[in-house]
C-alpha cells in the first residue's frame, strides 16, 4: 500500500495543527487524529451549493459568501451552478489552506481560485458576517466538523444564538444559510428554529457515488420571521 506523507503542516489562529497529507493522488486534512476531509468524499461539500443554488438560483447578481475553502468542492461546485454575474466571497482562516489550493491541491479546485467571480478573504467567516448587513443572498458555512465538532473554540460564535442572528441579519429577505455537518446536532436545529430560520435538514452522502457515510447539510431560510420575544435568539439582538 502506498504509505501517506505528510506535506505541509500549518498553525490555527487559537491554537491546533493542520496536516496535509498524500497518498498517491489522495489528499487527507488532518487535525490531531481527526480527518477533516478527503478529496475521495466530496459529495456532500458539493451538496453545501447545490442546496443553496435550489432555493436562490433565479436571483441576479447573487451574493454567495463560502465560510471555509478546503479543498475547494463547495467552491467548485458553486462556481459551476452560478451565472457569469454571481459574486462568490471565499473566506478561509488559514492562509496556508489557500496556498495548497493553489499548489498540491490545485487541480482540485480546478482554476476556481482564479475565475473573475471569485474573491478569496483570508480572516475570519465570522467578522464578514457580522460586517455584512443585507448583504448575502446565500452564505454557506463548512468550517468544522460541525456546530458540536469545533477546530477551534472560537468558531462556537458562528452557531450559538448570537452568531445566527449576525447570519440572519447578514442575509438578504429570502436568502438561505447552508451549513455542513458530520451528522445530526438536535440543539443546532432547535436554534435554527427559535432564530427564525424556516430549516430543512438534508441528509447527503458523503461520496459523489452516493455510497459511503451520511452527512447533515441544514438548509435554513431566511423568512424575515419575527423572532420569538423571550427566546435566546430575542434576547441575542440587544
Amino acid at each position: 500500500m502506498i504509505p501517506w506523507i505528510v506535506l505541509d503542516t500549518a498553525k490555527i489562529p487559537g491554537g491546533g495543527e493542520l496536516r496535509l497529507k498524500q497518498r498517491g493522488t489522495e489528499f487527507s486534512i488532518m487535525l490531531g487524529s481527526n480527518e477533516l476531509m478527503n478529496s475521495r468524499l466530496s459529495g456532500s461539500e458539493e451538496a453545501l451549493a447545490k442546496l443553496a443554488h435550489e432555493r436562490i438560483g433565479g436571483r441576479s447578481k447573487p451574493k454567495i459568501l463560502i465560510g471555509g475553502l478546503g479543498m475547494g468542492f463547495t467552491l467548485r461546485a458553486a462556481l459551476a451552478l452560478f451565472g457569469k454575474d454571481a459574486r462568490i466571497v471565499v473566506a478561509e482562516l488559514v492562509p496556508e489552506v489557500v496556498a495548497w489550493a493553489r499548489g498540491p491541491m490545485a487541480e482540485l479546485s480546478a482554476g476556481g481560485l482564479d475565475d473573475p467571480r471569485v474573491e478569496v478573504v483570508v480572516g475570519d467567516v465570522g467578522k464578514l458576517i457580522r460586517d455584512g448587513a443585507g448583504a448575502y443572498d446565500a452564505i454557506l458555512l463548512d468550517v468544522d466538523n460541525g456546530p458540536e465538532g469545533l477546530s477551534r473554540d472560537a468558531n462556537d460564535s458562528l452557531y450559538n444564538y448570537t452568531g445566527l442572528y449576525a447570519a440572519k441579519t447578514a442575509l438578504k429577505p429570502g436568502g438561505v444559510l447552508t451549513v455542513w455537518s458530520q451528522g445530526p446536532d438536535k440543539s443546532f436545529s432547535r436554534r435554527l428554529h427559535e432564530s427564525g430560520f424556516v430549516t430543512d435538514e438534508v441528509k447527503v452522502r458523503a461520496s459523489t457515488k452516493g455510497s459511503g457515510a451520511r452527512h447533515v447539510v441544514w438548509v435554513a431560510a431566511n423568512k424575515a420571521q419575527p423572532v420569538a420575544k423571550g427566546t435566546p435568539a430575542a434576547k441575542a439582538r440587544r
